[in-house]
């Protein structure tokens, strides 16, 4: 595959042309960023930055969601400034205690942040890359300011998404960020299909999802190799990622014919979520893919601190991942 693409020197302010949007804002996805390279064929949304839907030779790489729908399951968002979940929606930062709505009331969680429901602005459109950015302003739960940028690039190796976050604000602000795309079987079950996940260690949880401590990924949570997933459960996070000679961590899904819908992290990430589906709701996105999710920190990283990134004012985090069929 073609390495990852460095969006560190794109203009924080492009003129661009248009001919490749497609406006509707009636639309719950709002404007719809249609982006192709050779066989490649991606649709990027405004609202959450996500990736609506992705295909190579007309094969979906991710489950896509229809234009005139609302993600069934954040299907892929972008997720910050924290993804998974903060117990409670409750955490203290640097001496005061802060409060953002529970968004996951069976749960008693607040999932997934703040920018995956939210219109971002489009900063750059062309055939092969979408770019859009959004300004978070404070809010009493979250009282940072943030300025995030995705950018959607099809090449030759596939898609590559590139995320970089600045604190536009005066006070450090505590941040994490994950994606949230879920790998297609192209139309088998999931029961007929492998997942393979290069990662060793699995993050524990109570009856809550919420991390109580890590344990060897051994027995069914061994995903080192191709495992067939009849009958198996997950909504999991894993860490101590094994990486490749070009230093990427991967998830792959294989589907009965052998093709692979496969999703990479490179080294700006080390922890991966993968879900079957079998609880989310509503009940028609069960067991549809597997939700393959890179991130930079686990659930609850705003109160445990673990892997927490405290971005200092004027400072930037940038994260890439990527996804292809193989």
């Amino acid at each position: 595959m073609s390495p990852p693409r460095d969006n560190s020197l794109l203009p924080e302010t492009v003129a661009h042309a248009v001919p490749y949007v497609n406006v509707n804002t009636t639309a719950p996805s709002g404007t719809q960023l249609r982006i192709a390279h050779g066989a490649h064929r991606a649709t990027i949304t405004q609202v959450g930055a996500a990736v609506r839907e992705y295909d190579v030779d007309g094969r979906p790489v991710f489950v896509p969601f229809r234009e005139d729908q609302i993600a069934p399951a954040f299907n892929g968002s972008v997720l910050l400034p924290w993804p998974n979940r903060l117990r409670d929606g409750s955490y203290s930062y640097d001496g005061t205690d802060y409060q953002v709505p529970v968004s996951e009331p069976g749960r008693g969680t607040a999932l997934h942040g703040l920018t995956c429901w939210q219109r971002w602005d489009v900063v750059e459109h062309t055939a092969s890359i979408a770019t859009l950015q959004i300004d978070l302003p404070p809010s009493p739960g979250y009282p940072f300011a943030l300025r995030a940028r995705a950018t959607y690039v099809l090449d030759d190796g596939g898609l590559t998404v590139t995320v970089r976050t600045t604190n536009i604000g005066d006070r450090t602000a505590p941040y994490g960020v994950g994606f949230h795309p879920w790998l297609s079987p192209n139309g088998a079950t999931l029961d007929e299909c492998t997942l393979r996940l290069d990662a060793s260690t699995r993050v524990t949880t109570d009856e809550r999802l919420l991390p109580t401590g890590t344990e060897p990924a051994t027995g069914g949570f061994d995903l080192r190799e191709p495992r067939n997933l009849t009958g198996v459960d997950l909504d999991d996070a894993y860490v101590d990622v094994v990486r490749d000679d070009a230093g990427l961590s991967w998830m792959q899904l294989a589907a009965p014919d052998g093709r692979t819908a496969a999703v990479w992290m490179d080294g700006s990430m080390d922890t991966w979520q993968v879900c079957t589906g079998d609880h989310v709701n509503p009940v028609s996105a069960r067991r549809t893919g597997v939700a393959a999710e890179p991130m930079s920190c686990v659930a609850d990283a705003f109160r445990t601190g673990e892997r927490l990134v405290h971005l200092a004012p004027g400072a930037e985090h940038t994260v890439t991942w990527g996804a292809t069929l193989l």
